[in-house]
C-alpha cells in the first residue's frame, strides 16, 4: 500500500507538470494549424519530424531509460552514492560519443534517409527536398533529447519528477515563439518551426542541471568504460530495447509512409488526430509508467513478487479508470475540439472533419497503449527485454497488412483503425505472457475496474452528446458560445463520472480524492 501511494503521488507530480506542457503542445499545434493548415509544408514538417522522433526512442527515453533505471537504481540503493555517480558519468560520456556519430551520419545520409519514408512525396515537386532540408535542422534534436533522458532517469531515480516532466513545455514554447516570429525570416516561413525545435531541445536539456546541482549530482566525463559490469549490462538490456522501440517507432513509420501515397494533407490529417490522441497518454499513462518503473525496478532487486504484483495491479487499475472516460470524450468531442481550437486561418472545414475522423479512429487505442506501456515496463524492471521485441515485431506486422488492405477503403482513416487494432493485439499479448512470469492480476486490474465505471460512461455519453448538440460545430467563429458549451460539456461529464465511480466505490478515486486533500 505504501509502494501504491508512492506511485501515485509521484505520477500525481509528473502529470501536473506534463498537464502544463501538453497545453502548451495544444497551443502550439493552433499556432501550427493556423498559420500553415493542413497540405504540403506541413506533411513535409510531420514527416521530417519522424525520424528525429525515431532516433530519440531509440537512443532515449525508450529504451536507455528502460535499461538504464533498474541498473542505476540496482547501484544507487544497493552500492551508495558514489558508485553510482561514477556509473552515471560513464553512460553520459558513451551516450555523447555516440550521438555525435548519429547525428554527423544523419545529416550527411538525409536525402536517402527522407526519399525512403517518404517515398510518395516525390510525386509533389519540391516536397521531398523540403522534408530532408527541415530534417538536416532538426537532427542536431536527438542528441539534445537523448541526453535529456539519461539525466530524467537519474533524477526519477533520487526522487524527483516535476522539472524532467516540464521540459516538453519549453521544447513548445520554443516552438511557438520560433513560428510567430521568425517565419518572415526564411523563403520558406516552415523553417522556423524546425529552428524552434532546436532551440527547444537546448533549453530542454539546460533546465535539468540546476536539479543536478541540488542533488549534489556533478556529472563529468569518464572514457573508463572497460571493466564496468554495470555499464555492460545496460548495453546488454539497451540494445534489445532499443530493436523492440524501433519496432514500435517503424508502426508510425509505416503509417506515414503509406499515407505518403495518399492525398496531400493525410499525413497532417494523421499527425494532428495523433497529436490530441497523445495529449491524455502524455499527461497520465506516459507520467504513470515513467513513476512505476523506479518502484517496481526496487522491488525485482529486492526479489519482492508480491509488491511487484500490487504495483502492477494498481498502476493497470489507475490506467482502465483514466483512459476509458478518455476514449469516450475523445470520440464525442472530436469535431467540437477541432472547430473550437483548429478552425480558422490556413485550417478550413476540410481539414478539421478529416481531422475530427483520424482522432475517432485513433481514440479506442488509448487504453490499449497504456496498458502495452505498463506491461512493457514491468518486463523491464524484470531485466527482460526480449519479449516485448518479439511482441513487437507481430505487432508491426499486424499493422502493415491491415494497413495496406484498410487503406484502400478508407484511406487515412484505415491507416489510423489498422494502428489501433495494432495496439490492441500488442496489449493483450505482452499481458498474457507478462501473467505467465508474475502470477494472475487479470481480474483485478482489468475486469472489476471495467465493470464498475462502464455505467459511469454511459451517462457520461448521454448528458455530453445532449449538451454538445446545442451547437453548429460546422460555422467558423461564435468562439465563446463554442467555449462555453464544450467546457460545461467537459466539466458535466468528468462530475457524471467521479460521481458514479464514487457510488459504485472505486476504491482508487476514493483514494485519490484522499491524496488531493493531504496534497491540498
Amino acid at each position: 500500500m505504501a509502494d501504491n501511494k508512492k506511485i501515485a503521488a509521484a505520477t500525481m507530480v509528473m502529470a501536473s507538470a506534463t498537464s502544463l506542457s501538453r497545453i502548451a503542445g495544444l497551443v502550439r499545434d493552433i499556432v501550427v494549424a493556423r498559420l500553415f493548415g493542413a497540405g504540403l509544408m506541413t506533411d513535409a514538417f510531420f514527416m521530417a519530424f519522424t525520424i528525429p522522433n525515431l532516433l530519440r526512442r531509440f537512443f532515449g527515453e525508450g529504451s536507455l531509460t528502460a535499461a538504464f533505471v533498474p541498473i542505476f537504481s540496482e547501484v544507487f540503493h544497493r552500492r551508495g552514492e558514489k558508485e553510482a555517480q561514477q556509473l552515471a558519468n560513464r553512460c553520459i560520456t558513451l551516450l555523447l560519443l555516440i550521438m555525435l556519430i548519429v547525428v554527423s551520419l544523419g545529416v550527411v545520409l538525409s536525402p536517402w534517409i527522407v526519399q525512403g519514408i517518404g517515398y510518395g512525396f516525390g510525386q509533389v515537386d519540391g516536397k521531398l527536398q523540403l522534408t530532408n532540408q527541415l530534417n538536416q535542422i532538426m537532427f542536431p534534436y536527438i542528441g539534445l533529447v537523448s541526453m535529456l533522458a539519461l539525466l530524467t532517469g537519474i533524477l526519477n531515480v533520487r526522487g524527483h519528477f516535476f522539472v524532467p516532466s516540464l521540459s516538453p513545455f519549453f521544447l513548445n514554447l520554443a516552438m511557438i515563439l520560433s513560428a510567430l516570429t521568425m517565419g518572415h525570416l526564411f523563403s520558406q516561413p516552415i523553417y522556423a518551426l524546425a529552428v524552434g525545435v532546436l532551440l527547444g531541445g537546448m533549453v530542454q536539456l539546460l533546465i535539468q542541471f540546476p536539479v543536478l546541482c541540488r542533488y549534489k549530482i556533478h556529472l563529468r566525463l569518464d572514457f573508463n568504460f572497460r571493466g564496468d559490469a554495470h555499464l555492460r549490462k545496460i548495453m546488454t538490456l539497451m540494445l534489445p530495447g532499443i530493436a523492440g522501440v524501433a519496432i514500435y517507432q517503424i508502426n508510425i513509420i509505416v503509417t506515414r509512409l503509406l499515407a505518403s501515397f495518399l492525398p496531400e494533407g493525410s499525413v497532417s490529417y494523421l499527425y494532428y488526430g495523433q497529436r490530441l490522441f497523445e495529449f491524455p497518454q502524455g499527461i497520465f499513462i506516459v507520467s504513470l509508467a515513467q513513476a512505476a518503473l523506479p518502484m517496481m525496478s526496487r522491488q525485482a532487486a529486492e526479489d519482492n513478487q508480491e509488491g511487484m504484483r500490487q504495483s502492477l495491479t494498481f498502476a493497470m487499475t489507475l490506467i482502465t479508470l483514466i483512459t476509458l472516460p478518455a476514449i469516450v470524450g475523445l470520440i464525442v468531442c472530436a469535431k467540437p475540439i477541432y472547430s473550437l481550437f483548429f478552425l480558422g486561418g490556413e485550417f478550413d472545414l476540410v481539414a478539421m472533419k478529416n481531422t475530427a475522423l483520424a482522432l475517432i479512429c485513433y481514440a479506442p487505442g488509448l487504453i490499449f497503449v497504456g496498458y502495452s506501456r505498463i506491461a512493457a515496463q514491468t518486463f523491464y524492471a524484470l531485466k527482460d527485454t526480449r519479449t516485448p521485441v518479439v511482441i513487437s515485431f507481430w505487432t508491426l506486422l499486424v499493422n502493415l497488412i491491415l494497413g495496406l488492405f484498410l487503406m484502400q477503403f478508407y484511406g487515412f482513416m484505415g491507416l489510423a483503425i489498422a494502428l489501433t487494432v495494432a495496439s490492441m493485439f500488442n496489449a493483450f499479448m505482452l499481458l498474457l505472457l507478462l501473467q505467465r512470469k508474475v502470477g494472475s492480476f487479470f481480474q483485478k486490474a482489468l475486469y472489476r475496474p471495467v465493470l464498475k465505471v462502464l455505467p459511469g460512461c454511459l451517462l457520461m455519453v448521454l448528458a455530453v452528446t445532449f449538451l454538445l448538440n446545442t451547437v453548429d460545430w460546422l460555422q467558423v467563429g461564435s468562439l465563446l458560445n463554442k467555449s462555453l458549451i464544450l467546457f460545461s460539456s467537459i466539466f458535466v461529464g468528468a462530475l457524471i463520472y467521479l460521481g458514479c465511480c464514487y457510488l459504485f466505490r472505486v476504491d482508487e478515486v476514493r483514494q485519490g480524492w484522499q491524496l488531493l486533500r493531504r496534497k491540498g
